[in-house]
C-alpha cells in the first residue's frame, strides 16, 4: 500500500508540474501559424523612391517567434507575377525537405497568384534565425528575424537580461536588383554593389536624405540586453559594433557558445550572433552612442565601403536628449581587418555542457575535399562579355558550377526520375591537385564544367567536407550555407589543407557548431556532421552574387531502416513546376 501511495503522490506532482508549464507535455507542443504576402510597396531610401519586394508590406519583414518543439505553419502567398519561394535558414528541416524552401532544389517555386502553407517542427534548437526569399535575388529585400525561444530551460549564462533587441543588417539598391542581377547573368561581370548599408532597413545618417531614416534604441542604464544580431545582406561580410560598449557572445546560428567578450563581431551573410549587452556606457549630454556596421573587404574586386549607423540611446531623467553634432564611431574594425576577423572567429566554441552537449563525430566514415573557386571562362563569339579580360565569371566547387534543373531535384529524388534532372557524380576531391592557395590569381584558372551532380550519401554516415578555398581571380572569404543541417567546425587555417598535419590539430571537444561557416581567405575549414536528415539538401555560398556564378552544390542523404528515418511523403498543395 505504501508503494502505491508514493507512486500516487509522484504521478499527481508531475501532473501538478505539467499543469503548471514546469515540464513538457504532449499538449504544451502549440502550432504557430502565419501568413506572408509577398508584395511590392513604395519606399524612399536615399532620395529615392522605389517599388521594393516585401512580406506584408514591411521591410525588413515580421518577426516569426515560436518556442522549441513548436509546430510552424507559413502560409505564402505571392501577390506578383514573378515566382516565389521562402527558406528558413538554418531550421533543419527533420524529415520535411518539402518545407527548406531553395527554388528547384527542394521544391518548384510559388507563382503568381498562389500560395503555398510551409509546414514543419522546430526541433532541439533555440535562439536566432533569420528567414529569407530562396529565388533570384528576391532576399535583398524579403527577409526577417526567425526566433526560437526555449521551452523549459532558461538561457544557460549567467546575466540576466531584462529585454531583448533585433538588429537586422541589409543592404539597399536604389536601382532595381532584379535588374542588376539580369546584367551581371547576361554579361558575366561583376555585380553592381548595393547603395548603402542598413540596419533594420534604415541607412542612417551617414547617407543622404537619411538623418530621418537612422535607426534608435532607447536603453535604460544598468540594464542588460540580449542582441540577435542577423546578416541578412546579399553580398558582404560584416563587422558590427556600439561605441564604447562591449558585448559578450553567448550564442550563434540557433546555437549557445562559450561566452566571451568582444569589442566588435563579424557577422557574415546567413549567420546570427546573439549578444549580451550591459548598458554600462558613461553618456555625454547627448545621451547618445553610435551602433555600426561595415563591410569587411576580403576581395580585391569592388564593393560598397560605406557604413551604416544607428544609434543607442539612454533614457534621460531630464526628457529628450539631442542628436551627436559629432558622430564617434568607436570599436569598428577596418574594412580589410583579416586579422580580427580570424581572431573573432577562433574564439567560438561549443558550450559542450551537460545540457548541451557538444555531439561532435569523433570519427568518420567518409571525408569530401573540395575547393571554392572562382573561374573566368572564354567569351563567346559574338557576344560581349564583362568578366575580367573580357571573359565570363562563374565560380565553382571542385571545377563543377552548379546548374539549378527546371524541376525540384528532391521531387525527382523522391520519385526515381533522374534522367535529365540530375546524376549522382559529385567529384569527392578535387579533379586536379595543385597549389590551390599559391596560384597566381590573374595568370592561372580553370575553365570550369556545368551540370547537376549530387554527392550521395547513406544515413548515418558520420561525414566530413573540407572546404578549400583557391587563389584564382582573388582569394576571399566565403560563407558556405548548408541546409538541413548544424555541422562542426573542427578545424581552419591558412593555405592548403593537408591532411597529415592538419587534422591532428582538429577541435573535437568543443567546436562550434552552425548552420553557414566563413570559410577564411586563402585558407580552409573542416566541417562534420552526421549525416540523419533524410532528403536533398543545399549547399552553397552565402554572397548571392557567387551562388548565381554556380559556386555551390547538393546532396543527398538516403533513407535510413526504420520509418522515423525516411523522408516525409510530398506535403498536399506542393507547387508544380
Amino acid at each position: 500500500m505504501d508503494g502505491f501511495s508514493h507512486h500516487f503522490r509522484f504521478v499527481v506532482l508531475i501532473a501538478l508540474l505539467i499543469i503548471a508549464g514546469m515540464l513538457p507535455s504532449f499538449s504544451s507542443t502549440k502550432t504557430k501559424r502565419f501568413e506572408f504576402n509577398v508584395e511590392w510597396k513604395k519606399l524612399s531610401r536615399l532620395c529615392h523612391t522605389k517599388r521594393l519586394l516585401t512580406v506584408n508590406g514591411e521591410y525588413p519583414g515580421p518577426t516569426i517567434a515560436v518556442h522549441e518543439g513548436d509546430n510552424v505553419q507559413v502560409k505564402v502567398t505571392n501577390r506578383i507575377v514573378k515566382n516565389t519561394t521562402i527558406h528558413w535558414h538554418g531550421v533543419r528541416q527533420y524529415r520535411t525537405g518539402w518545407a527548406d524552401g531553395p527554388a528547384y532544389i527542394t521544391q518548384c517555386p510559388i507563382r503568381g497568384g498562389q500560395s503555398y502553407t510551409y509546414k514543419f517542427r522546430v526541433e532541439d534548437q533555440r535562439g536566432t534565425l533569420v528567414w529569407h526569399a530562396h529565388h533570384s535575388w528576391q532576399r535583398a529585400s524579403v527577409y526577417g528575424a526567425f526566433i526560437i525561444y526555449p521551452r523549459m530551460m532558461p538561457y544557460p549564462f549567467s546575466t540576466p537580461i531584462q529585454a531583448e533587441i533585433s538588429v537586422i543588417l541589409g543592404e539597399w539598391w536604389n536601382a532595381d536588383v532584379d535588374a542588376v542581377e539580369n546584367e551581371m547573368l547576361v554579361y558575366r561581370g561583376g555585380a553592381n554593389s548595393s547603395d548603402a548599408y542598413t540596419i533594420n532597413g534604415l541607412p542612417g545618417p551617414l547617407y543622404p536624405c537619411s538623418q530621418k531614416d537612422t535607426f534608435v534604441k532607447t536603453v535604460e542604464s544598468g540594464k542588460n540586453y540580449l542582441l540577435r544580431i542577423i546578416n541578412a545582406a546579399l553580398n558582404a561580410e560584416l563587422f558590427f559594433a556600439i561605441a564604447k560598449h562591449t558585448l559578450i557572445v553567448v550564442e550563434v546560428d540557433a546555437v549557445y557558445s562559450k561566452p566571451f567578450t568582444t569589442t566588435s563581431i563579424m557577422i557574415a551573410p546567413g549567420q546570427t550572433t546573439s549578444v549580451v549587452l550591459n548598458a554600462n556606457g558613461v553618456p555625454d549630454s547627448t545621451g547618445i552612442f553610435a551602433m555600426a556596421a561595415r563591410p569587411y573587404l576580403s576581395s580585391v574586386f569592388p564593393n560598397n565601403n560605406s557604413t551604416t549607423v544607428g544609434f543607442l540611446k539612454y533614457k534621460s531623467r531630464d526628457g529628450d536628449s539631442k542628436p551627436p553634432s559629432r558622430l564617434q564611431i568607436t570599436n569598428l574594425p577596418e574594412p580589410q581587418g583579416t586579422v580580427f576577423a580570424t581572431t573573432f572567429t577562433k574564439k567560438l566554441r561549443s558550450l559542450a555542457s551537460s545540457d548541451y552537449p557538444c555531439k561532435v563525430p569523433k570519427k568518420i566514415d567518409k571525408r569530401v575535399i573540395t575547393t571554392i573557386s572562382l573561374n573566368l571562362q572564354d567569351c563567346p563569339a559574338n557576344q560581349t562579355c564583362k568578366g575580367s579580360n573580357g571573359g565570363r565569371f562563374y565560380a565553382s566547387m571542385n571545377n563543377l558550377s552548379f546548374v539549378r534543373p527546371q524541376l525540384s531535384i528532391l521531387e525527382a529524388y523522391y520519385h526515381n526520375v533522374t534522367a535529365g534532372v540530375y546524376t549522382s557524380d559529385f567529384p569527392e576531391k578535387p579533379p586536379k591537385s595543385f597549389d590551390y592557395t599559391g596560384v597566381d590569381p590573374l595568370t592561372e584558372n580553370m575553365n570550369t564544367e556545368l551540370g547537376t551532380k549530387l554527392l550521395r550519401i547513406p544515413y548515418g554516415t558520420n561525414l566530413e567536407i573540407v572546404l578549400q578555398d583557391t587563389n584564382f581571380l582573388s582569394p576571399e572569404n566565403h560563407p558556405i550555407h548548408v541546409h538541413g543541417y548544424n555541422f562542426f567546425i573542427v578545424g581552419s587555417g591558412l593555405g592548403n589543407f593537408n591532411v597529415a598535419k592538419d587534422e591532428a590539430k582538429y577541435n573535437l571537444i568543443d567546436p562550434p557548431e552552425r548552420n553557414t561557416v566563413a570559410v577564411p581567405k586563402g585558407g580552409w575549414a573542416a566541417i562534420r556532421l552526421k549525416a540523419n536528415n533524410p532528403g536533398v539538401w543545399f549547399i552553397h555560398c552565402h554572397l548571392e552574387s557567387h551562388t548565381s556564378w554556380g559556386l555551390a552544390m547538393a546532396f543527398i542523404v538516403e533513407n535510413g531502416p526504420l520509418p522515423s528515418q525516411t523522408l516525409l511523403p510530398p506535403p498536399q498543395g506542393l507547387p508544380s513546376c
